[in-house]
């Protein structure tokens, strides 16, 4: 802005000059008489003739000098030359103050560039820690734009300039990561040279100067899987060995006191007679203990060998009725309703039928245990469609419902706020619901009841 006041001052000034000369010009050429004395008059034009031309050639350069200050920042700019330093110590004030802005705008420049550089540095830095292999490239010549060290680990390949390095050495591979694409993220086995990785790879189109350019993101969960498996069987072990030690401790303990209870009696069974009924009951509490420990197992078993189902066809109606035949005389006599709602009798459902069976006996026992001490006890089993399709069966009671510090807990293995309780039989239904490609939702409110619903 002071440039621009400087400079306007400056050129106002030449320019009034300039116009007074020529007023000046005009007014001593129609007062002289060029036939009475042609030489005098030349000589009195002259040096006005003289001070016009030079301030017309001083306007010239004025504005010329100043164009190509400009002119020369332009050309910098031009060749994003940004290294140039303007001298503000010479010329005039307009000049120096116009050299001054060119500067600023040099140095606004230059941090600006500094800091795109530096977040660019930060970016590849984190691009090149992260175990997820990143590739972009053109999709016309195939030249690498980009590439990080995870991407060449994952694929075992070198320094990749063009992903036909990658076609010439292994062609499925070449298929299977660059020519397919995975808009949506997939996970595919890729076969190295040096070993079978399971990875979780997506792909992406974007476009940069109109050249269209591929981005692949990989990532090996070969690791993650390994992990979370070795993770599962430590918890898993833990639980294990605290029931295992549960149950072996006070056997051994017991079984050690009954044993020298008897070495006592047969040395001298006088003074150390023998309690026919402390042993009976030391026995027993030895079977019972074991016992437990074997149900332990068993359930455990349970759990493990799930692996597959075998779905058809069956209508729930019936489904509902075997579940009715089994329980509802045991409910009777604790006094807890059990009502089934169909409204659609023909409506059919593939399902395996003997685990969903297994699934709805659990949480309806579930449901006993919530609301049996609880007044005019009440169980509804019902079905619904939704508009997607899913057929939704509901599990209802109206006992004390799940309190909200442990409802993130419930389908874990062996969690169980149950006295007597496995804690493996929510674990198994959300299992068998997986394995139908369902789910389990719960819905609870602490002492009005809980609805757990299995989403086909």
């Amino acid at each position: 802005m002071a440039y621009y006041r400087t400079y306007k001052l400056s050129l106002s000034l030449r320019i009034a000059v300039i116009f007074l000369l020529l007023i000046a010009l005009t007014f001593v050429i129609n007062t002289l008489d060029f036939k009475a004395d042609t030489l005098a008059s030349s000589i009195t034009i002259a040096p006005i003739v003289l001070v016009v031309i030079f301030a017309l050639r001083n306007l010239f350069k004025f504005t010329t000098k100043r164009h190509k200050e400009i002119y020369n920042f332009f050309e910098f700019v031009k060749y994003r030359d940004f290294s140039q330093w303007f001298n503000e110590a010479s010329g005039s004030k307009d000049i120096r103050e116009l050299r001054k802005g060119f500067n600023e705008v040099n140095q606004t420049i230059r941090d600006i560039k500094k800091e795109k550089e530096t977040q660019y540095l930060y970016l590849q830095k984190i691009l090149e820690l992260i175990d997820t292999g990143i590739v972009a490239y053109s999709i016309e010549t195939g030249k690498v734009l980009w590439i990080n060290d995870s991407f060449k680990k994952i694929l075992h390949v070198p320094t990749l300039k063009s992903i036909h390095f990658v076609k010439k050495r292994n062609q499925k591979i070449y298929k299977d990561v660059f020519e397919t694409n995975y808009a949506n993220g997939s996970t595919i086995s890729i076969n190295t040279e040096k070993d079978k990785t399971k990875i979780l790879i997506s792909s992406s189109h974007f476009e940069i100067d109109k050249d269209a350019f591929k981005l692949i993101v990989l990532q090996n969960i070969d690791n993650t899987l390994n992990q979370n498996q070795s993770e599962a069987w430590t918890k898993l072990l833990s639980v294990m060995t605290h029931e295992i030690m549960n149950s072996v401790a006070p056997i051994s303990s017991l079984a050690e006191t009954l044993q020298s209870k008897i070495k006592l009696s047969l040395k001298d069974s006088d003074r150390n007679p023998l309690d026919i009924d402390d042993l009976y009951l030391g026995i027993k509490s030895i079977k019972k203990r074991s016992e437990g420990l074997l149900k332990f197992a068993k359930t455990y078993r349970g759990l493990n060998k799930i692996t597959s189902i075998s779905v058809k066809k069956v209508y729930v109606k019936e489904l509902f009725e075997g579940i009715s035949n089994l329980l509802h005389s045991s409910l009777k006599s604790k006094h807890i309703e059990l009502q089934f709602v169909l409204n659609n009798p023909k409506l059919q459902i593939e399902i395996d039928n003997s685990l969903i069976e297994q699934v709805l006996i659990n949480l309806i026992l579930n449901a006993v245990e919530a609301c049996k001490d609880f007044e005019n006890p009440k169980i509804g089993i019902s079905v619904e469609q939704s508009n997607e399709g899913s057929v939704i069966i509901n599990v209802s009671d109206n006992g004390k419902g799940i309190p909200d510090e442990i409802i993130d807990k419930i389908f874990i293995p062996f969690f169980s706020t149950k006295k007597n309780g496995s804690g493996i039989g929510l674990s198994l239904s959300q299992q068998i619901m997986f394995l139908h490609k369902g789910k389990i939702q719960v819905n609870t409110i602490e002492n009005i009841g809980t609805v757990i619903r299995l989403v086909f």
